[in-house]
């Protein structure tokens, strides 16, 4: 079938790095980004299809693929992208949804027309069962916005994917 993901992996690495074939070259380089901030390795392929139909097939396998590893089930994050500055938080929900003041319905990006940005997190987060809030705080170029973006919501998943710091000390 069309749009299929062939195969999705995520671990968590010391340092992320990505191995992504989406067809969409913009969306290979922000699922990068986004494996780098939350030191992911991230094994991404989809099979060529209509730019939609990619984008909701990749939201998707990444969105199974972290719902396993969502140890603390809440994590959040601040971070820039040159001008650009992005804040993400997350938590595990029963009516998954992304929340976000970002638009790029009207923007070309990378040569790609729709918003793919906001079609691929909130099919992420459904596929994760995320309640997936992401807010542009400063920003105007398109590429930075991106980044920073999926920057911040890589590294609220790093959090959110990993256990909780312990509060106590040994020996107290």
């Amino acid at each position: 079938m069309a749009g299929t993901p062939s195969g999705a992996r995520v671990q968590l690495a010391p340092e992320g790095r990505a191995n992504v074939a989406t067809g969409l070259s913009v969306l290979d380089h922000l699922v990068t980004e986004l494996a780098r901030a939350g030191r992911f390795r991230i094994s991404l392929e989809v099979a060529p299809d209509a730019t939609g139909e990619s984008v909701a097939a990749a939201g998707g396998a990444l969105g199974v693929a972290f719902a396993s590893l969502l140890d603390a089930g809440s994590g959040w994050s601040l971070v820039p992208a040159d001008e650009a500055l992005a804040a993400a938080a997350l938590e595990r929900a029963d009516e998954p949804r992304l929340v976000t003041n970002v638009d790029f319905s009207h923007v070309r990006v990378g040569g790609v027309a729709h918003d793919v940005a906001s079609a691929f997190l909130a099919e992420l987060a459904r596929a994760a069962g995320l309640n997936l809030h992401v807010r542009l705080l400063e920003g105007d170029d398109p590429q930075h916005v991106l980044a920073a973006v999926f920057k911040a919501v890589g590294a609220a998943l790093g959090q959110a994917c990993r256990p909780a710091p312990s509060s106590t000390k040994e020996g107290s």
